[in-house]
């Protein structure tokens, strides 16, 4: 018999296929690793780079700061000692040769000798009275500025002295009509530069910087560095000079390194320098750094994938802040990485052709010689012949496939004569199997009908402790009924037959005698009215037997037709079938029972069910003390159309590993327990289309039983 020919996926191919995804998934992680520490490294030293630029970019922009201040220090003294040495003879005639009072009030350099690219200018506002002290402070300024102005010029725009009662002093050669075209009324004094240095803001006079100001006369944006200078206590001038803010902001935008952008803003988070961009962005910036630690100098904003390096002002006390986007640093570290993946791909591609070329020679041509040989041996031809010159594994394969081969044929041959007793073997086996299976069935039968017997008796069980008990009351009712009382009451009528009459009205005893019999009357009627009670509850409970006993037989057969039950006289029911029980228990009962319409179910399944679940709770409550036993029975229709019914005692409990196996055949927490009560309610319950569920919160904690059935509503009787 030939085989049908199967097509395979070669090995060479597979084996390629395999080895290429591994070599591969090496090459990613490779690449991968490598893209990790390049990223890793190049962060570094871009970091390192960055601050280092910015602490280097800091310290050459606040060289014009620190430089102002030491100006401003030397000019000071100067005009400290130039207030000092200046006498009254030297200001009278000087002070009018330079300076005029205008038709608008101010004083300010006359014009036909004033030039201000080479000598400073003043202008004095209106209402200004020019005592002997204000003209000697005034002239002495303008000394000290024509003599530094020009010197401090090299590196700064202007130099300007401020006097507090409102003239100021101005050396400005690209500006030199300042003073001219100052209106009357300008009082620099109310300048934030200026009052910021009055003692009452500055008791330390110290040197301080304003804040970025739009100059009102030249319509430039400046800050200006201001130094008081106090004689004798006395505040007496301050000396400024401007740093234009164009130029700074020109040298923050432009001058960056490749891909960064630069920030300057103050200590109150107020910008001063920064390129257009949105205002979110900047606030978050600005909050980043002034929340940074002590000394910490460069900073992640992980929001918008930037680092910030910061660097301090020293003199106005900026912080200068440049920017580096996180993708120059991983841009680079990414295109590494392909060139990393791209030189693997193409090494693998090399790699998979020359193990190809190997595994055809080496292998698939073995291999398929191996599978021919192996199809003869399958049709039946063991005469294979194989290349066993090979010192290799597959050489050692055809000797091994050969030697197969060979002892293949002698099985098959060994086979075939096994195989004609082997028929007869099987036919035997399978008329013993049969045997088997009707003991099985047979036994299974058995099984069943027990289980049946057990459920039986232990129900009709449950019942006939109720009719004993009925049975019982009504034999103890019965013995003390008072019959003798008749008897007696009889002799006495008999001896007093002749004189009935007076016996009856004036015998003392005689009197007596209609009232008791009244009341005895009356008395054996009541005895006889629970008499016929019990004997009804034993009817009752006799029929209940039947009943169990036909729900019993039905297992085995089609189930029972369901019908309207009223479930509280249900439940009311199950309470006293066991009412002696639990009389003689002393087990208080608590009903909270809904009144529901009538719902079609089994009714006698259901009653089997609670009676059950009674009867367990009371012996449940055995070990609880008499005045505490309480027994809760509760009836009501849930929210997913379900009527469900709780049986909840305070007795002993139930163990949670005992939860799960509680509804099993035969297991009880009993002595005299049998198992089959609950392992019977839960069926019935389960064949009714509900559920019977129990929860307990552990030893000593009670248990509560929960029986679930579908709230079908029964149809109106008709009247």
């Amino acid at each position: 018999m030939v085989l049908p020919s199967r097509s395979h996926a070669p090995l060479a191919r597979s084996t390629l296929i395999k080895m290429g995804v591994r070599i591969a998934v090496v090459i990613a992680l490779t690449t991968f690793f490598s893209y990790l520490h390049m990223l890793n490294t190049l962060r570094t030293e871009a970091l390192v780079q960055l601050e280092q630029h910015v602490s280097e970019r800091s310290q050459r922009e606040e060289t014009i700061f620190l430089l102002a201040e030491d100006n401003l220090a030397a000019a000071s003294k100067a005009l400290e000692e130039r207030i000092r040495t200046l006498g009254p003879e030297d200001v009278g005639a000087r002070f009018d040769s330079l300076f005029v009072r205008l038709p608008d009030g101010t004083v300010r350099s006359r014009p036909e000798r004033f030039d201000g690219t080479r000598v400073p200018g003043v202008f004095v506002p209106r209402g200004v009275t020019l005592d002997e002290d204000l003209r000697r402070r005034l002239l002495a300024s303008y000394d000290v500025l024509s003599w530094y102005g020009p010197a401090f010029h090299v590196r700064f725009s202007d130099t300007f002295v401020t006097l507090p009662e409102g003239p100021i002093i101005l050396y400005w050669p690209e500006r030199p009509t300042w003073v001219l075209d100052a209106e009357p009324g300008l009082m620099v004094t109310e300048l934030e530069y200026f009052v910021t240095s009055l003692p009452e803001n500055n008791p330390e006079r110290r040197t301080l910087w304003s804040e970025v100001y739009l100059d009102t006369v030249s319509g430039r944006s400046m800050t200006s560095v201001t130094r008081p200078l106090d004689i004798n206590g006395r505040y007496v001038a301050a000396l400024s000079q401007d740093v234009l803010m164009e130029e700074l902001r020109a040298r923050t935008l432009n001058d960056h390194l490749p891909g960064t952008f630069n920030v300057i803003f103050r200590e109150d988070g107020k910008l001063v320098a920064h390129p257009g961009m949105e205002e979110d962005h900047l606030r978050r910036i600005v909050e980043r750094v002034t929340s940074r630690q002590p000394g910490q100098a460069v900073l992640k904003l992980p929001e918008r994938d930037q680092y910030l390096a910061v660097g301090q002002l020293r003199g106005p006390g900026w912080s200068f802040v440049t920017v580096l986007p996180e993708s120059l640093v991983t841009k680079p570290a990414l295109q590494a990485a392909r060139y990393v993946l791209l030189l693997g791909l193409v090494s693998l591609v090399l790699e998979l052709a020359i193990m190809a070329w190997v595994l055809r020679h080496q292998i698939t041509r073995p291999l398929v010689a191996f599978t021919h040989a192996t199809d003869r041996v399958a049709s039946g031809d063991f005469h294979v012949e194989l290349d066993i010159s090979r010192n290799d594994e597959l050489g050692q394969l055809a000797r091994s496939f050969q030697l197969m081969a060979d002892k293949v044929q002698l099985r098959e041959r060994a086979l075939r004569e096994a195989n004609d007793g082997l028929e007869q073997r099987v036919e035997e086996r399978t008329r013993e199997l049969k045997e088997v299976h009707l003991q099985l069935v047979q036994s299974a039968r058995r099984a069943g009908m027990a289980e049946i017997a057990t459920n039986v008796l232990h129900n009709v069980g449950n019942v006939l402790n109720s009719v004993y008990t009925a049975a019982q009351l009504a034999r103890e009712r019965m013995t003390h009924m008072r019959l003798e009382h008749v008897g007696r009451v009889a002799r006495m009528l008999q001896e007093h037959e002749s004189s009935i009459g007076t016996f009856l009205s004036q015998d003392e005893h005689g009197r007596n005698v209609l009232p008791f019999l009244d009341k005895l009357g009356q008395n054996l009627l009541d005895e006889r009215q629970g008499i016929l009670s019990l004997l009804d509850d034993v009817g009752r409970y006799t029929e209940h037997v039947g009943d169990i006993v036909k729900v019993q037989q039905n297992y085995a057969r089609t189930p029972r037709v369901q019908e309207p039950v009223h479930l509280a006289g249900l439940v009311e029911d199950a309470l006293r079938i066991n009412a002696s029980g639990l009389t003689r228990h002393q087990v208080k009962v608590v009903r909270q029972l809904a009144d529901l319409p009538p719902v079609l179910t089994d009714k006698h399944k259901t009653l089997m069910i609670l009676v059950n679940l009674v009867s367990n709770a009371k012996y449940a409550l055995e070990t609880v003390l008499p005045t505490e036993r309480m027994l809760t029975v509760k009836l009501e229709r849930t929210a997913d159309e379900q009527v469900r019914i709780q049986v909840h005692d305070n007795g002993m409990g139930i163990a949670p590993e005992m939860l799960t196996r509680i509804f099993q055949y035969g297991f009880t927490t009993r002595e005299e327990g049998h198992g089959f009560g609950l392992h019977s309610s839960a069926l019935a319950a389960q064949e009714m289309g509900g559920t019977l569920t129990v929860h307990s919160g552990g030893p000593g904690h009670g248990a509560t039983f929960t029986l679930e059935l579908p709230y079908l509503a029964a149809p109106p009787q008709a009247t």
